[in-house]
C-alpha cells in the first residue's frame, strides 16, 4: 500500500508540474478570468481533457490486489483495474470551472478509462461524472465571488472526490468481494493522492494570482508616484527645463536606459545612454520617432537599425515610443530606450500604454489652465479696455479745469490719476493682490471722483485689523464702489454714502459694499453678475466679468450675492482666508 502511494504521488506530481507550467502562460490566466463564458468553458474542458488522457495513460495497473508494472496504455486484462489521477483532474476542473466544466471533463475521462478496458470498467465513466458534477457544484459557490477554492477546501474536497469514487465501485461492481479487496488496497493511497494533488493545484493557482496581484499593486504604486511627480513638470509645458525633469524621474522610477521627450520638431530632454548625440535644442535625429508623430500610434523595436540612429556608436538596442497628445493631437513623444534588447518586454509596453494616456492627459490638463489664465487676463484688459477711456478723459477735463483755478488740486489728482492707473498696470499682471493694494487702488479712484464732483459722494472704510495682507482678486472692491457711484444713487447730488466692509469670519473672507442709494429694480436684479444689464451710464458687463473671475478663481461658493431695497444694496462675496506666505 505504501509503495503504491509512492507511485500515485509520483503521476500526481506530474500534474502539478504541468499545472505549474500552465499557470505561467497568460492565456491560461486569462481563461480563469473569464469562466462563466461559453466559448471559455469550452476551452478549459480541452484543457483538463487533456490532464485527463495524462491521468489515465500514466495509471498503475492492479490485478489481484498486486502493483503490475507493466505499460497499462492499453488494453487492461478482465480482472484488472487501475489506480490513477483521474479523480484529481476532473474535481479540480469541476472546483475552478463549476458543473458544466466538471462533467465535461468527467466524461472525457470517463469515456477513455471505459475503452482502457479492465474489471467493470463501466464503474469509471459513472464515477468520473458524479466526481464532475459533484465537485463542480460545490466550486460554484467560489466562482459566483470571481474567487477560487482555498487550499483547505481542496484538501477535503480532493478526499471527498475520491471517496465518491470508491463508494461506486463498492455499490456498482458485479463482483462484491473484489470491490471490497481493491478498495482496501487502492482507497486510503489514492484518498491521500488526489486530497495532496487537489490542495497542492489550488495552491498554485492561489499563489500565481496573490503575486501577479502583488505585482500590479507595486506597478500601480510606481505608476502612481510617476504621475504624481511629473505632474507639475508636464502640466507647466513642454519646455526644455520641464521636460528635462520629467524625463530624470521617469528613468529613475521606471528604471530603463535612457528616456527622451521631444515636440514635434526637436529634442526637449535625453537623460541616460546616447546624450552625447540626443541633445536638446537639436532636430529629432531618429526615424522611429518621425513614425510616430506622423500615425500617432506606439512603437516598439528590438534592434539598432530600426530606432534609426545613424550615429556610428550609438548604444541602444531597443525602443518604445509614445505619442504624447493633446485634444487629440500629437504634440509630441515619450521615449523609453534600452541598451539590452531582452529589458523590453510586454510588460514595458502595457506600462507604456498606461503612461501615454496619463501624461497626454497632464500636458491637456495644462494647456487647459494656460489658456484658463489666458482668459481671466482677457476679463481684466477686457474689463480695462471698458473703463479706462472714459475715465481717463473725464479725469484729464477735471484736471485742467483745476489747473487755473487750484493748481495744488491739479497736483493732487494727477499724482491720485498716476497711482490708479499704476494699480491698473499691476492688477493686470496677477490674479491676486494684497488687500492693502486693492485700497490704495480704491483711495485713489474715490479722490478722482469726489474732485470731479465735490461733496457728491462719502465712503466709509470698515477694514478688520490685520487684514492688509490677505490676498484677493484685483479691481474686485474699486468695481463694486465704482458700480454704486454710477449706479446707486441716479442724479442725487447729496447724501451718497458707500460703506466698504472687510472681515475674517473663521477661514473666510466676507467682502461687502453697501450703499444708500434707490435700490435696484427687481428685473434687473436677477441678472446682475450672470450677464450684461444694460443702463444708461454703461453695458453692465463690469459686474458680470468680476463674477466670473470669482468664480473661477474660487469656485461658486465666491460669486457675488445681491440684496436690494428702496432703501440701498448691498452686495457680498466670501472669498477663502489666503495670506501673502500661503
Amino acid at each position: 500500500m505504501f509503495y503504491l502511494f509512492i507511485l500515485m504521488l509520483e503521476r500526481g506530481g506530474l500534474i502539478i508540474i504541468l499545472a505549474y507550467i500552465l499557470m505561467n502562460i497568460p492565456y491560461f490566466k486569462n481563461l480563469l478570468g473569464n469562466r462563466r463564458k461559453a466559448s471559455t468553458m469550452v476551452q478549459l474542458i480541452v484543457v483538463f481533457g487533456l490532464f485527463a488522457l495524462i491521468s489515465n495513460f500514466t495509471g498503475v495497473e492492479i490485478g489481484q490486489n498486486q502493483i503490475k508494472m507493466d505499460q497499462p496504455f492499453t488494453d487492461l486484462s478482465s480482472h484488472s483495474s487501475l489506480a490513477n489521477t483521474r479523480v484529481l483532474t476532473i474535481g479540480v476542473s469541476g472546483l475552478i470551472g463549476g458543473p458544466i466544466i466538471g462533467v465535461g471533463v468527467g466524461l472525457i475521462s470517463g469515456i477513455i478509462r471505459y475503452f482502457q478496458g479492465g474489471i467493470d470498467a463501466y464503474v469509471y465513466v459513472i464515477s468520473s461524472i458524479l466526481v464532475g458534477l459533484f465537485s463542480g457544484v460545490y466550486g460554484l459557490k467560489s466562482i459566483r465571488k470571481n474567487a477560487f477554492p482555498k487550499v483547505r477546501e481542496g484538501l477535503i474536497i480532493g478526499a471527498a472526490m475520491e471517496v465518491v469514487q470508491m463508494m461506486c465501485i463498492l455499490l456498482l461492481s458485479s463482483y462484491f468481494q473484489e470491490a471490497v479487496d481493491l478498495v482496501k488496497f487502492i482507497g486510503l493511497p489514492m484518498i491521500l493522492t488526489n486530497s495532496i494533488g487537489t490542495g497542492i493545484f489550488l495552491s498554485i493557482i492561489d499563489s500565481t494570482l496573490r503575486q501577479e496581484e502583488q505585482t500590479r499593486a507595486v506597478q500601480t504604486h510606481d505608476v502612481f508616484q510617476l504621475a504624481n511627480e511629473t505632474m507639475p513638470y508636464f502640466r507647466s509645458g513642454m519646455n526644455e527645463e520641464s521636460c528635462t525633469q520629467a524625463a530624470k524621474i521617469i528613468q529613475k522610477l521606471i528604471k530603463v536606459s535612457a528616456v527622451s521627450i521631444t515636440n514635434k520638431d526637436s529634442i526637449l530632454a535625453h537623460v541616460g545612454a546616447a546624450s552625447d548625440h540626443h541633445v536638446p535644442s537639436k532636430k529629432i535625429v531618429t526615424n522611429l520617432s518621425k513614425e510616430v508623430l506622423r500615425t500617432g500610434e506606439i512603437k516598439e523595436v528590438h534592434s539598432h537599425q530600426e530606432i534609426g540612429c545613424d550615429h556610428p556608436d550609438c548604444p541602444l538596442e531597443a525602443a518604445i515610443v509614445i505619442p504624447l497628445k493633446s485634444q487629440g493631437k500629437t504634440v509630441g513623444t515619450l521615449k523609453m530606450y534600452f541598451t539590452d534588447a531582452s529589458k523590453l518586454t510586454f510588460v514595458e509596453r502595457q506600462l507604456a500604454e498606461g503612461l501615454a494616456t496619463i501624461f497626454s492627459s497632464q500636458i491637456e490638463l495644462g494647456e487647459m489652465e494656460l489658456q484658463s489664465q489666458l482668459l481671466q487676463d482677457a476679463e481684466i484688459k477686457s474689463l480695462q479696455a471698458q473703463v479706462n477711456p472714459h475715465f481717463f478723459f473725464n479725469t484729464i477735463n477735471t484736471i485742467s479745469a483745476l489747473v487755473r483755478i487750484d493748481s495744488e488740486k491739479a497736483r493732487e489728482m494727477l499724482l491720485q490719476l498716476s497711482t490708479f492707473f499704476r494699480s491698473n498696470l499691476q492688477g493686470a499682471r496677477t490674479n491676486v493682490i494684497p488687500l492693502e493694494k486693492e485700497l490704495l487702488q480704491v483711495e485713489a479712484y474715490t479722490k478722482l471722483e469726489q474732485a470731479r464732483f465735490p461733496d457728491r459722494y462719502q465712503i466709509e472704510m470698515n477694514i478688520e485689523n490685520g487684514l492688509n495682507d490677505i490676498l484677493l482678486p484685483p479691481f474686485m472692491i474699486q468695481i463694486l464702489v465704482e458700480n454704486a457711484f454710477k449706479h446707486a444713487f441716479r442724479n442725487r447730488k447729496t447724501n451718497n454714502l458707500v460703506q466698504v466692509t472687510v472681515n475674517k469670519i473663521d477661514c473666510d473672507i466676507f467682502v461687502s459694499v453697501q450703499d444708500n442709494g434707490y435700490g435696484i429694480e427687481k428685473d434687473r436684479l436677477g441678472k446682475l453678475g450672470k450677464e450684461s444689464v444694460s443702463s444708461e451710464q454703461g453695458t453692465g458687463s463690469a459686474l458680470e466679468n468680476l463674477n466670473k473671475r470669482l468664480i473661477s478663481l474660487f469656485g461658486d461658493r465666491a460669486k457675488l450675492n445681491f440684496e436690494s431695497s428702496e432703501k440701498g444694496t448691498i452686495i457680498i462675496c466670501k472669498i477663502p482666508y489666503q495670506g501673502m506666505e500661503g
